[in-house]
């Protein structure tokens, strides 16, 4: 009798995160020390950020994949505003501030999204690279060569996923 009663007055949990598992291996991926050795990313908030809306982005284009996929996909950008909002409250921004920078920051992820499209190897996703890693200064070329050659690998282990089973899975290829 007791579980019924606490079953009625517990909240169903938020159908996003059932993508949680999901979202803290797109942080992990984004956060591999390859990146921001081998692949000279600037280790600042700034390189963070675009390491995740770059791994975020792949992500989320394979997840465009499978029509049927879609809510994950919506769940997964979900998490990731939640969790920017939660990052820019920890290192001290205050409401009026949090946002106006979130806005910003979907709206930098929607940029990427369209960028990253661009093929492998391309011209389009060199400079698409170039501009959101590192902010249009000269990329060292070695580092770009090393982002371009994990982009690859990581959209590559990506395909060879069933959506259905990515949108639960706890890590990424690689």
């Amino acid at each position: 009798m007791f579980s019924a009663i606490r079953k009625l007055f517990t909240p169903d949990p938020e159908p996003r995160e059932a993508r949680r598992p999901l979202w803290n291996a797109v942080v992990a991926t984004a956060r591999a020390p390859h990146w921001y050795v081998d692949g000279q990313v600037p280790d600042t908030l700034d390189g963070r950020f675009d390491m995740i809306s770059l791994v975020l982005a792949l992500v989320l284009h394979r997840i465009d994949e499978a029509p049927d996929q879609a809510l994950a996909g919506v769940e997964l950008t979900e998490l990731f505003v939640v969790d920017m909002d939660g990052q820019m409250r920890q290192i001290g921004f205050g409401d009026m501030v949090v946002g106006k920078q979130i806005g910003r920051m979907v709206g930098a992820l929607g940029g990427r999204l369209g960028a990253y499209r661009a093929a492998d190897g391309s011209e389009e996703l060199k400079a698409a690279l170039v501009r959101n890693l590192w902010r249009g200064k000269d990329a060292p070329a070695a580092g770009l060569a090393h982002v371009i050659a994990e982009v690859a690998k990581l959209r590559a282990g990506l395909a060879a996923i069933p959506v259905e089973t990515l949108v639960v899975a706890d890590r990424l290829p690689g």
